[in-house]
């Protein structure tokens, strides 16, 4: 053994090998996947100066004993480490590059043998070797863009030096993990191999780099030069990738294109000095606003997923499920559970909704035909797993039901009532609303126990957020199978506690509220939207209302009235006439008939194009009871104020468990810019001290809506946050 540490070993003669070649393996004691923490890289330090010492070696291969290779650097220090500031973050990447470049620098060729996934810092750590081989069925890639950062240990520098600038910009850029096939076509890996194969091929191409078959001190050198590219080549290379990518990432997200910066300030000089460039602008990112919310919303992210996994271990396996209603919901639900693997019955009473929904899903499938995604012989084969009916005939074998029917607590209570009497005793039933109380939905059924909410977003196959909410008789069984049939479709689900809007609209209606309010004061929507766009939602206030639908939307008012009258009541200003209401009176009810606040027309692709309406813009001025300008900080401030208090009282009132999963809630279901972390972290942002400050100042003027909770201004006297502030690392 030439060294043996908690996450690494070194020890002479692989397997099938001489005893001249060393083997560092990595298999982090613990834990299921392999990680690079502060304490492994520690280790790595250790075993490559072992590695060093030792005399006689002729050749090393770097391994995992896991199913994965390495899944990157260790996000859940982060934060610490962030906070140790601009130095203290230049000298851990100065070590990390000290290592890895002395693993580079061994008197002997190296190769790594990737088994699995090979991630961030550790794609990183595999392009220190000479050569890399790769199962057919694993990974590589350099993610570190899509959590503000990018790639610190030498990724910016090896990876454009071995497989051309303009690959390593896509590479890096785009943050996404690249087949076996592709590292292979580019030059990332030298070979792919079955599985079985992994440990002789490493050992075959080590053998042939000492036959001299294989140049490994050309390959060294390749890496360690500066980049072959003419100015020119350099400006076609960089600069228009700048722009492309700019337009792409939007202004928020700054990591893209700072890393094609550093790639092309990078291209001429040598290893060391393009390393310290890279370093320079990784502790620039990493102590931005925009990395430590990304990082915060990854974690919260695992949060969100390990909840979900220890549901999925209690449920009952759901092999075949049902949904009731047909059409463009009952169709997308069909599509997205048929398209994950589980049957599912998709029944109506009449012929024309089933032909509607069956419509929406081989839409969907052809769409993903159309992308390459899937064969036409695949979306054949998977359409066979949506069974259309018009009768309960196959419903005792159905293990959970999703109801899709209309808004109408009359007619889902009919619904559920006579499919209860269709199914076995413990089927699960749930209801796809948006609005309606679980517990009320609950009062006439034979086995409330059994039933619950799930309440999907539209569209169906894109918004990844389902909320799952407990009624006040919902059994765990019930949560627990509707969770893991949730996740089997490829979403995220969140447990959430009955109440009207149960935990996103809730949080989302006083959004429209500070919307109606400062319409009714005379400001323009049209303004609004831009502000609020430019503060980083993927749409403004009044385009979300055209597209939610503005009858929806004063439904679901009317909801929030009902339960909460002190603040919710009157929410769009002086009386009942607010914007929605009265577009709603004008027959204006937003995409769905092609004008709202804005009128629409298909774009070339066949999609609604947004236009301005001078019949909107006249109709929004009648309701103003005065008329001022408002800043864009006004603005903001009007529009986050009740969202983020909501959100609070949420928490407070145990309607969502941890502010993890109601920031979580709010980015997956209603675009809250993911770069501002969610509402909680928003507020921890500014200091609640700040905020409760602010909220009073607005509550003064504009009501109940905008006024902080008792335990919040005790949060704010005490210094608390929501989120504890990070450890340093």
């Amino acid at each position: 053994m030439i060294y043996q540490g908690n996450a690494i070993t070194v020890a002479r003669g692989p397997e099938d090998g001489g005893d001249d070649i060393a083997r560092l393996t990595l298999d982090l004691k613990g834990e299921s996947i392999n990680k690079l923490s502060s304490a492994v890289i520690e280790e790595l330090g250790h075993a490559v100066e072992a590695i060093r010492a030792e005399q006689g070696l002729t050749g090393l291969v770097i391994g995992s004993a896991k199913e994965v290779f390495i899944v990157g650097a260790d996000i859940t220090e982060f934060h610490g480490m962030f906070e140790q500031g601009d130095e203290s973050l230049k000298a851990m990447l100065e070590r990390v590059h000290g290592i890895f470049n002395a693993i580079e620098d061994l008197p002997f060729p190296t190769v790594t043998a990737i088994n699995g996934l090979a991630l961030g810092g550790g794609c990183e750590l595999t392009l220190t070797t000479d050569f890399r081989v790769m199962v057919e069925s694993a990974k590589i890639g350099l993610p570190e863009t899509q959590l503000g950062i990018l790639p610190g240990w030498g990724g910016c520098v090896r990876l454009p030096r071995l497989i051309g600038a303009d690959n390593a910009v896509e590479w890096i850029a785009g943050g996404k993990e690249n087949r076996a096939e592709a590292a292979l076509s580019m030059g990332a890996v030298d070979a792919v191999v079955p599985q079985a194969e992994l440990e002789a091929a490493a050992l075959d191409i080590l053998a042939r780099a000492h036959d001299g078959e294989l140049d490994y001190r050309g390959r060294r050198a390749q890496k360690q030069a500066p980049l072959n590219l003419g100015p020119i080549e350099q400006m076609m290379a960089f600069e228009t990738a700048k722009g492309y990518v700019a337009g792409k990432a939007g202004p928020h997200y700054p990591a893209p294109v700072e890393a094609i910066k550093v790639i092309q300030k990078g291209a001429g000089e040598t290893r060391e000095r393009a390393q310290a460039i890279e370093g320079k602008a990784f502790a620039k990112l990493a102590l931005s606003d925009v990395a430590f919310n990304l990082v915060g919303l990854f974690l919260n992210d695992q949060v969100v997923k390990k909840k979900g996994s220890r549901y999925e271990r209690e449920a009952r396996p759901i092999a075949q499920a049902a949904v009731l209603g047909a059409g463009i919901m009952g169709g997308g639900i069909a599509y997205q559970s048929a398209s994950k693997g589980t049957p599912i019955l998709m029944k109506d009473i009449k012929d024309e909704a089933i032909e509607l929904g069956l419509k929406e899903a081989r839409k969907l499938f052809a769409k993903q035909v159309e992308r390459k995604k899937l064969t036409s012989a695949q979306m054949a084969e998977k359409l066979t797993n949506i069974r259309p009916t018009l009768s309960y005939g196959d419903f005792d074998h159905v293990d959970l039901v999703v109801e899709a029917v209309v808004e109408n607590p009359k007619v889902k209570d009919a619904v559920l009532t006579e499919v209860e009497g269709q199914v076995g005793e413990h089927t699960v039933l749930t209801s796809n609303t948006s609005t309606i109380s679980i517990t009320r939905l609950a009062e006439n059924l034979k086995r409330p126990e059994n039933f619950c909410g799930m309440h999907f977003f539209n569209p169906v196959h894109r918004m990844p957020l389902v909320e799952v909410i407990r009624g006040e008789k919902t059994s765990d069984a019930a949560v627990a199978a509707t969770v893991a049939y949730a996740r089997a479709m490829g979403k995220t689900p969140i447990v959430v506690n009955d109440c009207p809007g149960f935990l996103v609209n809730r949080v989302l209606f006083p959004y429209f509220g500070g919307f109606s309010q400062l319409v009714a004061q005379g400001a323009d929507f049209r303004h609004i939207d831009k502000v609020m766009e430019r503060f980083g939602w993927p749409m403004g206030p009044a385009y979300l209302l055209d597209v939610v639908g503005m009858d929806t939307a004063v439904h679901a008012g009317e909801v929030m009235a009902e339960g909460f009258p002190e603040r919710m009541a009157g929410m769009g200003g002086d009386g009942d006439r607010s914007a929605i209401q009265v577009m709603v009176d004008n027959d204006r009810l937003g995409q769905k008939n092609d004008r709202g606040f804005y009128a629409y027309e298909e774009d070339r692709k066949g999609k609604p194009k947004k236009v301005v309406d001078d019949a909107a813009i006249e109709l929004a001025k009648g309701v103003a009871t005065s008329h001022r300008e408002f800043s864009d900080e006004e603005i903001i401030a009007r529009m986050m104020m009740p969202l983020c208090l909501e959100a609070v009282r949420c928490l407070e009132d145990d309607i969502v468990a941890s502010p993890a999963e109601a920031d979580m809630a709010l980015i997956y279901g209603i675009g809250f810019p993911p770069f501002r972390g969610g509402a909680l972290r928003y507020i921890d942002a500014m200091g609640l001290d700040a905020f409760v400050e602010q909220a009073d100042r607005l509550a003064e003027e504009l009501g109940p809506l905008y006024a902080p909770t008792e335990r919040l201004r005790e949060m704010a006297s005490a210094g608390e946050r929501f989120y504890p502030a990070p450890s340093p690392a």
